[in-house]
């Protein structure tokens, strides 16, 4: 019980400060937003769409998470809390056009976030598993080398905006994953696989701006393979009622073309 306290208590100043980033971002694109929606705006980059090459970058932030499978399921009271916080995105971009409304897009990226896991103090003959607080807790920080390949499909264009969606498939190399290591949780050190896939889906809208396209957009990510890395004891307090660990994420982020 003191365990979840303390996540709770640790989550509630990120809140508010996630809260703070999002009106900031909201600010930020209300001025950019409004002056595109004018009924006879002024066509800006009319030939932007008719290259069939096109070159950008973006940056953006994440929140990544963890989707448990477990092997026997005793309730909420066994459930691994995950403390998320936000990370960040950059990366460049590829786009291939295919026609007015397709493109293939491909974005390779790095991005930086970081979880806190809490495992249940379930009781074992009679005692608690974990004497210390400390041991029931797992930061994993997580850098990923991303790399996702997208369809993009976009509606009309609409004066200087033009909506659209994206979904795909993609793939990452964790470099802080702990793969190859000897030790394991017992020795502090919480493991997981080098390589995950993924399948992506997310929205967003084209802005046609005077010297370059600005887009933001939002994606949802869902790992499709297990990503765990289980201890040498099979009846471990961390990972041996584990049947799979599966990352989910958002990305929230703003594209220069």
């Amino acid at each position: 019980m003191q365990i979840m306290v303390n996540l709770i208590k640790a989550y509630i100043p990120r809140l508010m400060k996630k809260n703070t980033i999002l009106m900031v971002c909201c600010i930020l694109l209300g001025t950019t937003i409004s002056a595109q929606f004018n009924e006879r705006p002024v066509l800006n980059l009319q030939n932007e769409d008719k290259h069939p090459l096109n070159w950008g970058y973006f940056l953006g932030f994440n929140q990544y998470d963890f989707k448990f499978e477990y092997l026997e399921d005793e309730g909420d009271k066994t459930d691994i809390l995950v403390d998320k916080s936000l990370g960040f995105n950059v990366g460049l971009i590829g786009e291939l056009r295919i026609n007015n409304h397709l493109d293939l897009r491909f974005e390779p990226g790095l991005h930086y976030n970081k979880r806190v896991l809490g495992f249940p103090n379930k009781e074992k003959n009679g005692l608690p598993v974990f004497d210390d607080e400390k041991d029931a807790l797992r930061e994993v920080k997580s850098t990923y080398l991303h790399f996702p390949l997208l369809l993009k499909v976009s509606t009309k264009r609409l004066g200087n905006w033009k909506p659209f969606i994206t979904g795909g498939v993609s793939t990452s190399l964790n470099l802080s994953s702990n793969e190859d290591s000897q030790e394991d949780n017992s020795s502090n050190k919480f493991r997981m696989k080098k390589n995950t896939y993924y399948y992506e889906m997310g929205f967003g809208i084209d802005f046609y701006l005077e010297y370059f396209k600005f887009s933001p957009s939002i994606r949802g990510i869902f790992a499709i393979s297990d990503e765990l890395v289980r201890d040498i004891d099979a009846d471990s307090p961390w990972t041996g009622n584990i049947d799979a660990m599966k990352t989910r994420g958002i990305f929230v982020n703003f594209t220069f073309e």
